[in-house]
């Protein structure tokens, strides 16, 4: 089952040579979310060999460009594609009217259905959900209103024993009955109990992007033990008075947050284009949360379980 997150875009405000603006595409079991579309995301995209159509939901963090100046490009191209299937948005409200402006003055009349959700900017609260996932958003501390996204598995059903299913005549309806940790009786009346005919589950995996945010303590409740977090880390601590002015972490505040969150892995991004190397704020963030990586463009997480995670490139 495969959970994994791929880094489209690392840099902050302005992209550099190397660094594309913040877009991240989250693989949950073969279902595709695209959070963030900075600007050239769906050019990141082709060049890791996505396929664009696959996508069905996009999160966006906030209303600032390097976050959403790609999405129109990306709408457009899959309007061209000749798309059919929904495409829902999950963002603040403004976002539609900018969206339906640009395709007013365009003269474009989309091919398929656009449907946007409205994100709440005050409060955690699940914004999509199905047998298998859910993804919730939560409030930042930025300049504009401005959410988070964790997104989970749902908890797991027990796994009955094949031993016992092939030595005892389990009516079907009884199956959903047992993962869901009721005994079972048999014709006989004998009582096999659950805890010795099934085994358990493996733990749910999750992931939390904390998009552009000051240092944030109340995200820590949302975000507690997600097996990787991706924070925000645009400064080192020496900018520290800097980044509060402009509503951003530094590395150390990213670290301090992964810390007290008591999560598994931490992923750091969103990085001032004033940084050619990010060697230092790596370090910076080390010293307070050993299990710390660079977000940069091409990078994948696979989230194997709540405790192994993998680092490749693609």
């Amino acid at each position: 089952m495969s959970f994994t997150v791929t880094i489209l875009g690392s840099s902050s405000a302005t992209p550099t040579s190397k660094r594309n603006p913040t877009s991240l595409l989250v693989n949950m079991n073969y279902k595709y979310f695209l959070v963030d579309c900075g600007e050239g995301t769906q050019m990141q995209l082709r060049k890791y060999k996505f396929k664009l159509q696959k996508i069905k939901h996009i999160f966006i963090s906030h209303l600032h460009g390097d976050h959403f100046f790609g999405l129109i490009g990306l709408i457009s191209t899959l309007h061209l594609l000749g798309r059919d299937e929904d495409l829902h948005i999950y963002a603040n409200e403004n976002l539609k009217e900018v969206i339906d402006l640009q395709l007013k003055v365009s003269g474009t009349e989309l091919v398929f259905p656009l449907i946007f959700h409205p994100t709440n900017q005050n409060e955690p609260e699940i914004i999509f959900e199905d047998e298998q996932h859910f993804v919730k958003s939560f409030p930042l501390n930025h300049r504009l209103p401005t959410t988070g996204f964790l997104f989970s598995e749902k908890k797991r059903t027990r796994k009955i024993r094949k031993d016992f299913l092939n030595s005892v005549d389990v009516p079907v309806e009884e199956i959903p009955k047992i993962k869901a940790g009721s005994d079972f009786i048999d014709n006989d009346g004998k009582v096999y109990l659950n805890k010795s005919i099934t085994s358990n589950p493996l733990n749910s995996r999750s992931f939390a992007f904390c998009s552009d945010t000051s240092y944030f303590e109340p995200v820590i409740e949302t975000i507690h033990h997600a097996n990787l977090l991706y924070h925000e880390a645009t400064f080192m601590q020496e900018l520290a008075e800097v980044a509060r002015d402009k509503f951003h972490s530094t590395a150390a505040e990213a670290a301090t947050i992964a810390k007290k969150a008591m999560v598994n892995e931490l992923i750091i991004g969103h990085f001032s284009a004033r940084y050619n190397s990010l060697d230092e704020l790596l370090s910076e963030a080390r010293a307070i949360f050993p299990a710390t990586s660079l977000a940069e463009d091409g990078n994948e997480f696979k989230i194997i379980s709540e405790k192994s995670i993998i680092q490749d490139n693609r």
